[in-house]
Parts: structure tokens; sequence; C-alpha cells
């Protein structure tokens, strides 16, 4: 596939980046697979999250459901004021992207009259984080002042968790399953300083005992997210009352490491380009797995959380009244009613994210049943 090119300053960048991996992998010879990725996406001024080009939209690597229509969020918070109802607290957001997921979610809290006092938005990259202090600014001014941007997880935690595609960018162990044992793909040079695939024994106690206990099959090459499930873990322990609700794209256990997927879910996003080489312009792609959301569950047991739902996001958006939003817009004024109506289609339809994406909910403490999982619960495929 021929990719666009970047501009002289996106691929200084880019070169830049490329250099400070180089030299790491010549002083250790051999680099793990989530150190690449961490240091593509994450590496202060230069990954892809922590540097100033566009990633969202149209204009920038690929279009998230917030970006495609505030029905998303407006629909997310019928469940979201749900759980504030009976909880208190705050919300807190993980990952927030462009900030349009955090103006949807205040602006159908406040219609329903359940705003938080506190709105808590994590996020890591200084980037992001002024481009959204900038769009709740321009957006919701009169709301400006519930939200705090933090750069750590509160001790404890009362209220609903928001993570809207945040695991599948958690750096990824590649495990390869062959005949002669478990082997780590990581990332080592040619004799010209490129970067090439090599791989190891694996020797971390923790990812061998998972690998053993997945159903892959020997010759499959798939990826397993320890960071993601110790991120579960951590929130969990320090939520005290209420629900994490992720959204993300992936499967079950079982899907997940089908036969059918024997060369893994990595992928890498650039300019609206989907491609599968991570080495391509270091820090100028988003670099990303699907999630395996059987693992982030049993993660979340672990401390103590208990399932709460699991569902495909049509179904989740369905239950929570999506289709009614959409009916609220006028249809005899074509050219607002009709954007929205094919991206609530584009969100449903299983031929496009309806499927693929699921929404997991894992709490603590007494709650009622989520309406978001009320039909449909899918649970079983865990």
């Amino acid at each position: 596939m021929s990719l666009p090119e970047p501009d002289d300053s996106a691929l200084a960048i880019s070169r830049e980046l490329t250099g400070r991996i180089v030299a790491e992998i010549r002083q250790t010879g051999w680099m793990p697979f989530p150190r690449f990725m961490e240091k593509v996406l994450y590496e202060p001024a230069l990954g892809y999250y922590s540097a100033g080009s566009a990633k969202f939209g149209q204009a920038g690597d690929f279009v998230t459901a917030p970006e495609l229509t505030p029905l998303f969020g407006r629909t997310l918070a019928r469940q979201v004021g749900e759980i504030l109802a009976q909880t208190g607290g705050v919300v807190l957001e993980t990952g927030a992207g462009s900030g349009a997921l955090a103006c949807d979610l205040l602006s159908g809290l406040e219609l329903a009259g359940q705003l938080p006092e506190q709105y808590l938005i994590l996020e890591v990259s200084a980037d992001l984080r002024e481009r959204q202090q900038q769009r709740v600014a321009r957006s919701l001014p009169h709301l400006l002042s519930r939200v705090v941007w933090i750069e750590r997880l509160p001790e404890e935690l009362t209220g609903c968790v928001v993570a809207n595609e945040l695991l599948d960018a958690m750096p990824v162990h590649l495990v390869h399953w062959r005949d002669d044992g478990l082997f780590e793909r990581g990332v080592a040079l040619d004799e010209q300083g490129q970067f090439i695939w090599q791989e190891r024994p694996v020797d971390d106690a923790m990812l061998a005992e998972q690998a053993r206990a997945l159903p892959a099959t020997s010759g499959m090459l798939s990826e397993i997210g320890l960071a993601g499930q110790a991120w579960v873990r951590e929130l969990g322990q320090r939520l005290v009352h209420g629900a994490m609700l992720l959204i993300d794209y992936g499967f079950g256990e079982r899907e997940y490491y089908h036969p059918q997927r024997q060369e893994g879910t990595l992928m890498c996003h650039y300019r609206q380009h989907a491609h599968a080489d991570p080495f391509f312009l270091p820090g100028l792609q988003d670099v990303t797995a699907h999630v395996d959301f059987t693992a982030a569950t049993l993660a979340g047991k672990a401390v103590g959380l208990r399932l709460a739902g699991y569902t495909t996001q049509a179904q989740f958006l369905l239950n929570c009244g999506i289709t009614g939003l959409l009916e609220q817009a006028d249809p005899q004024q074509p050219a607002r009613y009709l954007p929205q109506s094919a991206a609530v289609q584009k969100l449903l339809s299983p031929a496009e994210m309806g499927e693929l994406f699921k929404v997991l909910a894992l709490s603590r403490g007494e709650l009622q049943p989520l309406t978001g999982f009320a039909i449909g619960d899918q649970r079983r495929r865990l």
C-alpha cells in the first residue's frame, strides 16, 4: 500500500524518535515490543500521543465514535447518569482524546439534571490535555469549572469511570506459540540499522503463565495485554462504589485466540489508512491491538470487582435510547439530520462499529442492573 508522505517537520520528529529507539536497541541488543510500543506512542514530545499532529477525525489518522456524532456521548450519558444517581461522586474519563466525548457527556448530564460536582480527566499527553481544555472552554464555558485535569489516579473514587478506546492503545506483548516453546517477539536491528523482528524465549513468569493458559494453537502469533490488565486492577482497587465502562474494539478470549486469527490483531493507523507495519514512521502513526475482554474481566475480578455487563456497542446504544435521541432531530432539515442518521448507522451497523466494538461494565458496591445491558447481555462470550 502506498501511504501519504509526511511533511518535513513531521518527518524530523519521526527521525529523532527513531534515533532514540535505535540507540536504546544498540545498548541492549533487543527491545521487547511493549517497550517499542511505549516509545512510539508516548515518548515525551515525540511519541504519537505526545506530539502535536492531528489524530482524531477526518483530518487525522482515524475516527472515533465521539467524533462521528454527539449522539454517542449523549446516549452514554444516560448510563453514566444512572450510575451517578445511585452512587453520587464524580465522573472520571481516562484518555479523553480530542475532548469531544467529555463535552457531549457533560451536555447530556446537564440536560438530565445529573451533573457531577466534578468531571475528572486523566490524560498523559500534554498536547491532548491542552486541546481538551480549549474544546471544553469553547463549547461549555459555563461548565469549565467542573472539569478537572489530573495527572494520576485518585487514591479513592466513587462514581463512574469512562474509558473509550483506551485499552487498545496500551502496550502489548507479542507471543509466538511455536512447537519448540513459547517465544516473545521483539525489535532488533539489521546490518543497516533498520528495525527487524527477532524472537526470544519467554522469560517473564507472568507472561508465560498467561500464554500457557490461553487456547492458542501452535504457530499462532498474538498479543497479551499485561499493561491493560494492570491498569484495570489498579483502577479497580481505587473504586470504592460505582462502575467502570470500558468501550473498545475486541473480543472475548475464545474469539481472540481463535485459529482463524492466527496472526493476531496488531494494527496501525495513518491518515485514514490501516496497515500492519509498526516500523513505519515511528511517532507519526497509531499502533493498536484489539482488547481481550476476558482478560480485562479477570483483572477486575482479581481486585473484587463484579462483572456488571458485557455486550456489543450496538446493543448498548440501543438499550440506552440512541434511536430516540436521533428521532428528536428534524428530518425536514436534511443538512443536519442526514449526517447524524448516517453516523448512528455506522455506530450500530454490524459491518461497521456495531459488532466489533464492545462495552464492558465492572462494578463495586450495590447497583441496580444497568440499562445498557438490559437486552442482549453477552457475558457468556467472555
